[in-house]
């Protein structure tokens, strides 16, 4: 699976973006047919101190999964989103074998 990493308002370093393409590859023992994933991190410019904003976006055959959360670190964010996404990607995966099978 190809993973797609894009910083936006700053530059990422490696560290960074070697954890988000691992976590995001991990996806793939919960759905074989990942297309590619795709993970914009941005900075906004605010005061707040959640203002890191992970997007991943997933690309399965017919689907397209994509979260999106806001969290003090880039590593919350991701960590954050990849929970959500592997209960998406299983529930997608039985929706797929229930239909093959009735």
């Amino acid at each position: 699976m190809k993973v797609f990493t894009q910083s936006v308002n700053f530059n990422a370093d490696k560290k960074l973006i070697s954890f988000v393409e691992e976590k995001v590859s991990n996806l793939t023992k919960y759905h074989d047919k990942i297309v590619n994933a795709e993970v914009f991190l941005k900075v906004m410019n605010t005061s707040d101190k959640e203002n890191k904003i992970t997007e991943v976006k997933i690309n399965i055959p017919r689907r397209e999964l994509i979260i999106k959360r806001e969290a003090k670190t880039f590593e919350e964010g991701v960590n954050s989103a990849i929970d959500n996404l592997k209960r998406q990607l299983k529930r997608s995966k039985e929706k797929q074998r229930d239909s093959v099978t009735s």
